[in-house]
């Protein structure tokens, strides 16, 4: 079978010609490579130089179709957007002629009049996968219509969490992140985790406000000495517009912050392998992201908001803790209680560390998608 991917996932060219991406959605391209005779990967191909956390595709049967970059919040990038849905409509109709599969990665801006187009003028099967927080309250308009689209026809829609009221066609579907060696790997690393005199904290993804970067650095700042003697470092991976004004909030405090910009997957889980807990007090519309269930496979510890469906899988108390009120005093809270647990709740917590990570194996996504969307 032929599947054909579509999103807007980000790729650079490098100075050897090799083609990257965004490697999250790389990998997961990688793993299914060996049970299709081709994946064609139709997404946009950006100018400059490509970020530490892209990846390569790593099968020959893997073949990528460069669209131009659209979106943006700006007038030009709208009325770019605009002129560029032929052209668009035009690649993706070439594109699948040569399919028998395809899966549209929404919400995104191409998504607005490529859902409509798949839906009413292809035949072939296939999918959407809806990546966002499928119960947001008040999505921007062109989430909204995205998601009422998707709720309103026949294919199947992946999406986060089980909701109240769910359609039949719409599948809730975790977005694969780990093998099942990493799993071996983490009860290695579990099971020799213990609480120390000074414990490790880390946050990954996005360095913006919404994520909660600043609330986690407001948060650190006013514990009590004696809390701050507990500290060992507070690792920050990720970039964005924002990292100059965190990095200058934290010169000024007396918290080991380490700022490590993008790093890969290996980077990133070993700074997992030695922190204790993972920080992400965020209030931007998530689906659920796939770092806490990485984190969490390698007993590093939960403390997160409750946006979207992240409280389905964390369990206060349980195997993590959750954040709120969704502030830097309720984040406060939280790094409160870490600091106050007892060797036999630490351990009865990371017991608990990998019980939903393992349904995010690229393995267990890989077999649901040959069995329940392709069968």
């Amino acid at each position: 079978m032929r599947l054909l991917i579509i999103s807007h996932t980000e790729h650079y060219k490098k100075t050897d010609g090799t083609i990257v991406g965004w490697s999250p959605t790389v990998n997961e391209i990688n793993h299914l490579a060996s049970h299709f005779e081709s994946i064609t990967h139709v997404a946009m191909l950006h100018s400059g130089i490509a970020p530490k956390s892209s990846a390569a595709y790593s099968h020959d049967n893997i073949h990528f179709v460069a669209l131009p970059v659209l979106g943006g919040a700006s007038i030009f990038s709208k009325l770019k957007s605009i002129l560029y849905i032929p052209k668009v409509i035009s690649m993706v109709r070439k594109s699948i002629r040569n399919a028998d599969a395809f899966q549209l990665r929404t919400p995104t801006g191409i998504g607005v009049y490529l859902i409509p187009y798949l839906t009413w003028f292809s035949q072939k099967k296939g999918w959407y996968k809806y990546a966002g927080n499928w119960n947001q309250e008040r999505p921007p308009l062109g989430y909204r219509l995205q998601r009422w689209l998707l709720k309103n026809q026949s294919r199947t829609v992946t999406i986060n969490g089980a909701w109240p009221n769910q359609p039949k066609h719409c599948l809730t579907f975790e977005n694969p992140c780990l093998t099942e060696d990493d799993l071996t790997k983490g009860k290695t690393v579990i099971s020799q985790k213990q609480l120390e005199d000074k414990l490790n904290f880390c946050y990954v993804g996005r360095l913006e406000t919404p994520k909660g970067v600043g609330r986690i650095i407001e948060a650190f700042n006013s514990l009590t000495e004696i809390q701050k003697s507990s500290l060992g470092d507070v690792h920050l991976v990720g970039d964005g517009k924002e990292k100059a004004k965190f990095e200058l909030k934290a010169q000024s405090s007396d918290i080991n912050f380490k700022f490590h910009g993008y790093l890969n997957r290996e980077a990133v889980f070993d700074i997992y392998k030695r922190s204790h807990f993972f920080l992400m007090p965020t209030s931007a519309s998530e689906g659920f992201p796939k770092v806490i269930a990485e984190a969490s496979n390698y007993g590093c510890i939960p403390i997160v908001s409750d946006v979207s469906a992240i409280a389905q899988y964390v369990k206060d108390g349980e195997n993590g803790y959750i954040v709120s009120p969704i502030t830097s005093e309720g984040m406060l809270l939280q790094l409160q209680r870490a600091l106050q647990l007892s060797t036999e709740d630490y351990s009865n917590l990371l017991m608990h560390s990998q019980d939903f990570a393992k349904r995010f194996t690229f393995e267990h996504y890989t077999q649901r998608i040959l069995s329940e969307l392709l069968s």
